[in-house]
C-alpha cells in the first residue's frame, strides 16, 4: 500500500503551505517508505508516499500523462493494467507501473472510466487545463481513504485520519464505490452490481463457476515485481487462498523468480488453534511456514501504535488488528512486501454463526449484503492499516469485484445453513473445492469450523485485554462514560480503555464520527438478536456469551459432518467460540 494526500484549491500556494503539506505527507510515510514526491499547481498540491510492488525501478509518483497536463497520485493495484493498456495503442505511458494508465483513461473517456479499472484503489486526478479533478476510491473500500474540507473552500484527501486531523475543520470517510467530482460538485457512485440494491437473485449454484471464479481471483493478485506470501491461519479461507497460489505458482516464472516453494506467515499464542491448523496447511501443501508467537503482554504493549495506526476504537477490530500488527512487522522484517488474505468469506457467504438462525433466504441475502457493505468501516480498515503500518501490502481476492459478482448472483438457498442436509456454514464454497481427484485441502480442513481472528491467535488474548482494561477503568468512570464520551458511549471497561487511547491521538470530532457503533453490542448483532431474540442477553461485542445459545446448531452439524463422511477430526477443530463481528 502507498500513501497518498492532496490539498486542493487551498488559497496558498506559499512556500509555507508547501512545506506543511510534506509535513502531513510524511504522517503516512509507513504506508509507503520506498520513495515520496509532491507535485504542485497553484494552490493545488498532490503527495504520495510509495511502496513499490511493480515496477519499482521507474513506477515514482505522482504519475502524469504525455504532456503531463494531468497529474495523478495513487493508492493500490490495477490488476487489468496490461490490458487497459494494449486497448489504448496511441498513448506513450512513461513508466511500467500498473496505476500509470490512469491518466491516459481520464484522457480516453472522461471521469467515466473508474469502473473499467479492476483493483484495488484510491486515487486523485488533476486536470491542470482547468483545474478540475476527481477522486475515486474502489469498489469495497480495500484501500483506505478520508475527505475533508477547509474553511478556505479547500477540499483535502488522505489515506488516513492523521494526514488530515490537525488540518481540516471537517472530515469524514470517503465512501467505498463512490467518485467526487470538482466539476459536479459532490459524490455520485460508478459501482452499482446488481446485488447493491439487495435484490434477491436467482442463479443456480454452479461449484465448477464459483471454483474458477476464485481461482482467477487470487492469481490475478499474483502480480508483483517483489517478495510476497500469503497469510495462513489454518481456516478454510486463508487455507484455499494458499492452495491456489502453491498450485499456480508450481513451474511458473514467479516460482523461479523468488524460489520454488511458496512462503506463509502465522502468528498466535503458543499453543493456539490457529497455529496448530496453519501448520498442518503448510505441511500438507508444502509451503515455507513462518510462525510467529507473541505473549498477551506483546500485544497490551503494542495497543497504542494499533490504535494509532488502525483509527479506529472498534473493540473487535483492535482485538482482531494486534496481532495482525504484530505480525505484519516480522513479516517485513524478512523483506516479504505483499501478502494475500482471506478476508471478506464470511460477509459474502454468511460464514458467521448468528446466519444459522436466519429465518429465510430473502433475510440471508440482505444481510450478506449489509455486511459486505460496512466492510471497509472493520476487516478492510484492519488489513489494511494494519499492514500499512510497516510497509506491507495485503490482497484479497474474496473481494474481487468478478468473484463477488458470481458470488453474490447465486440464489441465497443454496447458502442457507441447513444442518439436516450436511450443509455447514460457507457450504457452497467448501463444495466447490472439495476435489476427491485432485484434492485442494485435507477434507478436516476444507470443513474446519470458523475460528474467529482474535481468538484463533489463542483463546486467553481476549481475556487478557479485558483484565488489562480493568485495571486502568474504574467502576467510577464507567459511571461518568455516557457524559465523557456522549457518541457512541462504551459499555465495557475495555471499550472505554480503547476510547481514551483513540481520543488522545484523534481528539476532533469528525474522527470519531469515523468510527461507527463504537464498542455497542447493538451494532454488531442487531439482526441476531432479531433473528433470535436471546442474543439480546450478549454483553460481549464477540459474541462469546451467545455460545450456549446455539450449542444445538454444533451438536446438529457434529452428526451431519460425520453422515457426510467428513473425518472425525473435524471435530478436533470445533471452536470454544464463533464471534459475530460487527457490523
Amino acid at each position: 500500500m502507498c500513501g497518498i494526500l492532496a490539498v486542493l484549491g487551498c488559497s496558498d500556494d506559499s512556500q509555507a503551505k508547501r512545506v506543511r503539506v510534506l509535513e502531513l505527507s510524511r504522517r503516512l510515510k509507513h504506508r509507503g517508505p520506498d520513495w515520496s514526491g509532491l507535485y504542485q499547481h497553484g494552490d493545488c498540491y498532490l503527495a504520495h508516499q510509495r511502496l513499490a510492488i511493480i515496477d519499482p525501478a521507474s513506477g515514482d509518483q505522482p504519475l502524469y500523462n504525455e504532456n503531463q497536463a494531468i497529474v495523478v497520485t495513487v493508492n493500490g493495484e490495477i490488476y487489468n493494467h496490461e490490458e487497459l493498456r494494449k486497448s489504448m495503442p496511441n498513448h506513450k505511458f512513461r513508466t511500467g507501473s500498473d496505476c500509470d494508465v490512469i491518466a491516459h483513461l481520464y484522457e480516453e473517456h472522461g471521469e467515466n472510466f473508474v469502473d473499467m479499472l479492476d483493483g484495488m484503489f484510491s486515487f486523485v486526478l488533476l486536470d491542470t487545463r482547468d483545474d478540475s479533478f476527481i477522486v475515486a476510491r474502489d469498489a469495497i473500500g480495500i484501500t483506505s481513504l478520508y475527505i475533508g474540507w477547509g474553511l478556505d473552500g479547500s477540499v483535502w484527501i488522505s489515506s488516513e485520519l492523521k494526514g488530515l486531523n490537525d488540518d481540516c475543520e471537517h472530515f469524514e470517510s470517503f465512501p467505498p464505490g463512490h467518485m467526487y467530482s470538482s466539476k459536479e460538485g459532490g459524490f455520485k457512485r460508478w459501482y452499482n452490481p446488481p446485488w447493491f440494491s439487495e435484490a434477491i437473485p436467482s442463479a443456480p449454484y454452479d461449484p465448477l463457476v464459483l471454483r474458477r471464479a476464485f481461482e482467477n481471483a487470487v492469481i490475478k493478485r499474483l502480480m508483483t515485481d517483489v517478495p510476497f506470501g500469503v497469510l495462513l491461519s489454518g481456516g478454510l479461507d486463508s487455507s484455499l487462498v494458499a492452495s491456489i497460489t502453491a498450485r499456480h505458482l508450481a513451474g511458473t516464472k514467479a516460482a523461479k523468480q523468488w524460489g520454488a516453494q511458496l512462503h506463509s506467515f502465522c502468528v498466535g499464542l503458543e499453543g493456539s488453534p490457529d497455529l496448530k491448523a496453519a501448520k498442518e496447511v503448510a505441511d500438507y501443501l508444502g509451503t515455507v511456514h513462518h510462525e510467529f508467537h507473541f505473549t498477551v503482554q506483546d500485544g497490551i504493549d503494542a495497543i497504542e501504535d494499533v490504535i494509532y495506526h488502525i483509527e479506529t476504537y472498534d473493540v473487535t477490530t483492535i482485538r482482531a488488528s494486534t496481532p495482525m500488527f504484530l505480525m505484519s512487522r516480522k513479516i517485513k522484517s524478512l523483506g516479504v512486501k505483499m501478502v494475500i488474505s482471506g478476508e471478506g468469506s464470511d460477509e459474502i457467504f454468511g460464514g458467521y454463526l448468528y446466519f444459522h438462525k436466519a429465518p429465510n433466504k430473502e433475510e440471508f441475502h440482505r444481510e450478506t449484503c449489509r455486511k459486505i457493505k460496512a466492510l471497509y468501516q472493520y476487516d478492510c480498515l484492519r488489513a489494511n492499516k494494519s499492514t500499512s503500518a510497516w510497509g506491507l501490502e495485503a490482497r484479497v481476492p474474496f473481494l474481487d469485484k468478478e468473484f463477488i459478482k458470481v458470488a453474490m448472483d447465486i440464489d441465497p438457498e443454496w447458502k442457507m445453513i441447513k444442518p439436516e442436509q450436511g450443509r455447514i456454514e460457507k457450504w457452497v464454497l467448501r463444495r466447490a473445492f472439495d476435489d476427491e481427484e485432485q484434492p485442494y485441502l485435507p477434507k478436516h480442513i476444507l470443513y474446519r469450523q470458523k475460528e474467529q481472528f482474535s481468538d484463533g491467535v489463542g483463546y486467553s488474548w481476549i481475556d487478557g485485554l479485558k483484565a488489562h482494561a480493568s485495571q486502568h477503568v474504574t467502576d467510577k468512570m464507567m459511571l461518568n462514560a455516557s457524559h465523557i464520551f456522549p457518541h457512541n458511549t462504551p459499555t465495557t471497561k475495555e471499550a472505554y480503555y480503547y476510547r481514551m487511547i483513540f481520543e488522545r491521538f484523534f481528539p476532533q470530532n469528525s474522527a470519531r464520527l469515523t468510527v461507527p457503533g463504537g464498542a455497542s453490542v447493538a451494532c454488531s448483532t442487531a439482526k441476531a438478536v432479531e433473528w433470535d431474540s436471546a442474543w439480546s442477553n450478549n454483553l460481549d461485542p464477540s459474541g462469546r456469551a451467545a455460545l450456549g445459545v446455539h450449542l444445538s446448531a454444533y451438536d446438529q452439524k457434529l452428526t451431519t459432518v460425520s453422515a457426510a463422511n467428513v473425518p472425525t477430526k473435524i471435530i478436533d477443530n470445533m471452536p470454544r467460540i464463533m464471534e459475530v463481528t460487527a457490523p
